[in-house]
Parts: C-alpha cells; sequence; structure tokens
C-alpha cells in the first residue's frame, strides 16, 4: 500500500491562499525587495511563491519537508528581486518546523538559524568590510532567529500546560480510586459490624425455633420461647444502635459503638443464657497482669467482637462441654517491647446432638480482616486439647503504634 499524507489542515490552507493572493498582488505592484541577482528573472518569484505556498500545506503534518522546500524557494525569491509575502510564509515554516517537529527537531533547528544568522553577518562583513552590512545579519536574524524561539516558547508552554492537564487528571483518577477505596473498607466494616453485632442473637433464635419446633414438652418449648424472645429484644437493640451510627446525627447522647473487653462477662452471660440445655458451658480466663496499660480502641473492639464471634460459632456448632476464652498480655509480640494481647478460645470440635444453625462462612473472613487490619495473626482450626480434639481460634493482637 502506498505511503499516503495525512490531509492538510484547513488553516494551512488558508495561510497557503493567503500567502499566493499577497504574494501576486505585491509582484503586480512592483513591490520587490532587493533587485535582481545573477540575472535572474523576476518571475522566477512567482514559481517561489507557488512553491513556499505548497510546502505551507506541510507545515503540521511535515514540519521538516516543508521547511527543506521553504529554504529553496526564499533562495530563488531572493535572486529574482524578494518578495515580503514570500519571506513572511518563510519565518511560519521555521515556526512550524520547531513547534509541530518532533522534540530533536525543536532543539536543532533554533541552534541552526543562530548558525545561519551568525554566517551571514560575518561573511558579507569579512567580504565588504562595510559597517553597513552588519544590517544582513539583523535582517536574517529576524527572519530566523526570533520565529524559531517563538516557536520554542509556545511549544514550552503548551507542553507545561499539557503536563499540567495530565496531573489534574491523575489527581483527579486518584482522588477517585482513594473515594472507592474507602467506601468499600467503610461497606466492608459496615459488614463486619452487622454481622458481630446481630449473628449471635439471630443463632440463638435460630437454634431455640428449632428445638421449640421439635420438642414436645411445654415447658422446653416455653423456655425456648423465652431465648428466642430476648435474643429477639437484643438484636433489635444492636440494629437500633448501629442505625443510630449510620445516621448523620449530632445527637450527644448518641450511643458508642465500641464496647471494651470488660462486657465480656455480660456477652458470656448471653451466651449461657442462649445454650441449649445440657450444651455448652462458657468459661472467661483473663491472665493479663494487673497492671497492664489500657488497651488502644481498635484492639480492644478487634478483640470483644473475635471472642463474640467466636462463641457464636461455638453455638452454632460446637458439641456439649467446656468454651474456654482466654486473654493473655504476650511480651514478646510483633511489636517488640510493646507486646500484643492474645486472645484464644476453646470449644469442643465434634457432632452436635442439639440443632444446628445455619453458617454462611463469613464469620472467620471478618476476624482475619480485622487481625490484618491491626497487623496482627490469626489461626482458626482443630488443635489437640486436654480431653480430645478442640477447635482453637487464637489472634495476637500487637499492641504498639501500628495498633
Amino acid at each position: 500500500m502506498p505511503h499516503r499524507l495525512p490531509r492538510p489542515h484547513r488553516d494551512d490552507m488558508l495561510i497557503g491562499l493567503a500567502g499566493v493572493f499577497g504574494g501576486v498582488l505585491l509582484w503586480a505592484l512592483g513591490l520587490h525587495n532587493n533587485p535582481p541577482f545573477f540575472g535572474t528573472p523576476r518571475w522566477f518569484g512567482l514559481v517561489a511563491l507557488v512553491v513556499i505556498s505548497g510546502a505551507e500545506l506541510l507545515r503540521r503534518t511535515a514540519p521538516v519537508a516543508g521547511l527543506g522546500i521553504g529554504t529553496v524557494a526564499v533562495a530563488v525569491d531572493l535572486c529574482s528581486g524578494g518578495l515580503a509575502a514570500t519571506l513572511l510564509m518563510y519565518t511560519d515554516l521555521i515556526y512550524a518546523c520547531v513547534m509541530y517537529g518532533t522534540p530533536a527537531t525543536a532543539r536543532r533547528v533554533p541552534r541552526l538559524c543562530v548558525l545561519v544568522t551568525a554566517l551571514a553577518t560575518a561573511v558579507p562583513l569579512a567580504v565588504l568590510q562595510e559597517p553597513e552590512t552588519l544590517l544582513i545579519g539583523m535582517l536574517v536574524a529576524v527572519f530566523t532567529i526570533s520565529p524559531a524561539w517563538t516557536g520554542v516558547l509556545v511549544r514550552n508552554h503548551r507542553e507545561e500546560a499539557a503536563a499540567e492537564r495530565l496531573r489534574a487528571e491523575q489527581t483527579a483518577l486518584l482522588a477517585e480510586l482513594d473515594r472507592r477505596e474507602a467506601v468499600t473498607a467503610e461497606r466492608a466494616r459496615m459488614a463486619r459490624e452487622l454481622h458481630d453485632m446481630v449473628a449471635g442473637h439471630l443463632s440463638a433464635i435460630a437454634i431455640h425455633s428449632t428445638a421449640a419446633q421439635s420438642l414436645k414438652d411445654p415447658a422446653a418449648t416455653e423456655e425456648a420461647l423465652g431465648v428466642i424472645r430476648e435474643n429477639s429484644v437484643r438484636g433489635l437493640a444492636e440494629m437500633r444502635r448501629l442505625i443510630g451510627l449510620l445516621r448523620d446525627t449530632r445527637d450527644a447522647d448518641r450511643p458508642s459503638a465500641a464496647p471494651t473487653l470488660d462486657a465480656l462477662d455480660t456477652l458470656l452471660e448471653q451466651a449461657r443464657s442462649a445454650s441449649s440445655p445440657g450444651g455448652q458451658d462458657f468459661v472467661l480466663s483473663d491472665e493479663r497482669p494487673p497492671d497492664s496499660a489500657p488497651l488502644p480502641a481498635p484492639v480492644e473492639l478487634a478483640a470483644y467482637r473475635i471472642v463474640q464471634e467466636s462463641l457464636t460459632n461455638a453455638l452454632k456448632h460446637a458439641g456439649p462441654g467446656r468454651v474456654d476464652v482466654t486473654l493473655t498480655h504476650s511480651a514478646d509480640g510483633a511489636d517488640g517491647a510493646d507486646g500484643a494481647l492474645e486472645v484464644r478460645v476453646t470449644s469442643p470440635y465434634g457432632e452436635r446432638p442439639a440443632p444446628r444453625a445455619p453458617g454462611s462462612g463469613t464469620g472467620l473472613v471478618g476476624m482475619r480482616e480485622r487481625v490484618t487490619l491491626l497487623g496482627g495473626t490469626l489461626d482458626a482450626g482443630p488443635a489437640p486439647g486436654p480431653s480430645g480434639t478442640v477447635w482453637r481460634v487464637r489472634a495476637a493482637l500487637p499492641l504498639g503504634d501500628g495498633a
């Protein structure tokens, strides 16, 4: 396939036509710049005018070729008497070559113009040895150096403007990515809070409602309905608290959504009431030093939620037996001297005789997310115990500056 040059820009065509009409008018009026040299006919100036007008069509698509053609045309024009229109179009070709050429061309053309000006000043001065010959160098500088450096300034300005636009677009893109990431993180946090606050109550409701349907004992059914009602009320209270936090309100007495480890006794008591008769026995062991420093709020909230979710899983899946919740302080934790808070929850691992509540598997995901955000570690799975296999959840939460 033959190579085709791009179609000339409309403005370039208008510049070429205006140059032709202006040059013909000057030639018809006899307005020439200088007398002919070397006996060149004046009508050669019209040929040079048409050629350089055609070169104007290449000022954007092939600026180097256009400048080369224009250089030959302006040389012929000067020999035939010179037309101002031809010189003006030549200055435009120099400007366009710097403006639309490659970066290497934009660097070389101004230097070449300075070299040509220096030669046009030095050679006539050395040959004629007349001070007036300096005017030749000045005229050459006006028609070469001026448009070249004008093109450099305009090109640099446009490149800086394009870089600023690109930087602004990148900043806007980064801001949008940050916004999306923040929205995703907030949705994940809300999902964890909603799951951890409500899942335990709903699991107890599911277990005891199943038991109420299967048992024929009126007393056992009444007890199961009581547990269902109690967990329903607590679940509604937790939902109201979460909804209150999500609302945009400045109410000073709005409830807090950051439970502490001091509430673990209440949490275990709720688990005992939700457990089926003859089911699990929940025991809390706080082995931390009595004079230990207060925990960072994110660590305390994560530890509370991990215990809450572990108790919910024990109610749903664990067999009858003892469920141990242990809190310790590890001095050689992930943050050196600050250590780490270690949370361990062990529950019986085996077949459950009572009704089993359905699970979605998001509880462990939420726990891992909480621990990862704090830079800790989480292990969950079967492990050997004193009286057989147990299900153990162990979380180490750093207490240093990272928390």
